[in-house]
């Protein structure tokens, strides 16, 4: 394995840290924070006519860049260290792999050029608040987490003319805006009971979307309400809806990890610059041992998750067939959710440690270290928690049972 980035992942990094230097200033987040849409449409569009980033990770067949995992990661770190307001991490991360792996030829060739060119936004709805656990980061992913067949969650029937959802979404991100809507809902009551994806186009008959209060503004959310929907399956019904969630998930952990890396190098950033100015008794507080030894904390916390989060995402983009097996299980190993724990850890860290060493200042609504700790949070109650992330992947390396063996040995 080389660990260094190419010329080209260089240059992406680049010009998209430039572009948002230029068009994602504080002001410009806190102003896009404050539309009915939760971000600036002319930011999007420059990301996506101008980089291509909404089709970074999709093959050119269908309009996309074709790169890797790796190149949208590295884009998302400087999305995260701006704190930028974008469909991105809903559009392309989370649903566009899932049209890629599960669609038909005629629903790929339809939308996924679309969604590359950047005129079309999707957004993953799934029930109640399971999102981290359809996408396999915190359990086993194969349980009736849609609806259960019961009261509750998504619940879809088979009609002459296709299918209907319903039922109620919390929790969608940036579902008040998507122009599709990729919902997962609960199919075959109780005798065959499995979970599908559908497809809910804006404007559906019942149809009701309406943006929530979030912790994290920059992650706008919304409450999705089907009243008896029009759907289109995704897909043809005959695939494996669970372990294409969870490949999804193992991706979408690493660029998570990758942005929540980014962000937190950015907030140590504003809190060292901060200490070298601020003064007391006469001199700069980032003088003082103390506070050295605090970031100094921090700064290998924050090394140790980007490390961790690089090699999440190229783990995700490489091929299957050549990364490691977890041994015994016939599975792929997915150490994205272990990436995305650290990296949530340490940009919590970084915030709280920035919120307290800018004093009175880092409180205050108008300074903008909050929103680094509520991007470290609102990301935790998303694709967390962290214990469980953790917990997770050590039940999934059979950590726990490896230990218990060595100890009936002694």
């Amino acid at each position: 394995m080389d660990a260094r980035f190419t010329a080209e992942q260089d240059e992406i990094r680049r010009t998209v840290r430039e572009l948002l230097l230029k068009r994602c200033g504080p002001e410009e987040v806190r102003a896009a924070m404050g539309t009915g849409a939760g971000y600036d449409p002319a930011l999007w569009s420059a990301l996506a006519e101008q980089l291509g980033l909404p089709g970074l990770a999709l093959p050119e067949a269908y309009g996309g860049v074709g790169c890797t995992v790796t190149e949208l990661a590295l884009a998302c770190e400087e999305s995260g260290r701006a704190l930028a307001s974008s469909p991105l991490l809903a559009t392309a991360v989370l649903a566009a792999p899932l049209l890629l792996a599960l669609g038909t030829e005629t629903q790929r060739a339809e939308l996924l050029p679309r969604i590359a060119a950047g005129a079309l936004t999707v957004a993953l709805a799934v029930p109640g608040t399971a999102l981290s656990l359809a996408l396999g980061l915190v359990g086993d992913n194969r349980g009736n987490w849609a609806g259960g067949g019961r009261a509750g969650g998504v619940q879809a029937r088979r009609v002459e003319d296709g299918w209907r959802l319903y039922g109620q979404v919390e929790q969608v991100l940036d579902g008040h805006s998507a122009g599709l809507l990729v919902v997962a809902a609960h199919a075959g009551g109780f005798a065959r009971p499995r979970t599908l994806l559908f497809l809910v186009r804006e404007g559906a008959a019942g149809l009701v979307r309406a943006r929530q209060t979030s912790l994290d503004v920059s992650r706008p959310q919304a409450r999705v309400q089907l009243r008896d929907v029009p759907a289109e399956l995704l897909g043809d019904g005959h695939v494996d809806v669970a372990d294409a969630l969870a490949a999804t998930g193992d991706a979408a952990a690493a660029v998570l990890a990758t942005e929540a890396a980014g962000a937190a190098d950015r907030a140590l950033e504003r809190t060292v610059d901060h200490v070298r100015q601020r003064e007391q008794f006469g001199r700069a507080i980032g003088s003082f041992q103390a506070v050295k030894h605090r970031l100094a904390d921090v700064y290998v916390q924050v090394q140790a998750a980007r490390s961790a989060a690089y090699y999440a995402a190229w783990a995700a983009g490489t091929d299957p067939e050549r990364t490691e097996q977890t041994e015994g299980s016939g599975q792929t190993e997915r150490v994205g959710g272990l990436a995305l724990a650290q990296a949530l850890e340490a940009l919590r860290t970084a915030a709280a440690e920035g919120i307290q060493l800018h004093g009175g200042i880092g409180f205050t609504w108008e300074h903008e270290a909050h929103l680094y700790f509520k991007r470290a949070t609102g990301d935790e109650l998303l694709f967390g928690p962290v214990h469980r992330l953790r917990a997770y992947a050590a039940e999934r390396s059979g950590i726990f049972a490896l230990a218990g063996s060595e100890e009936v040995a002694v």
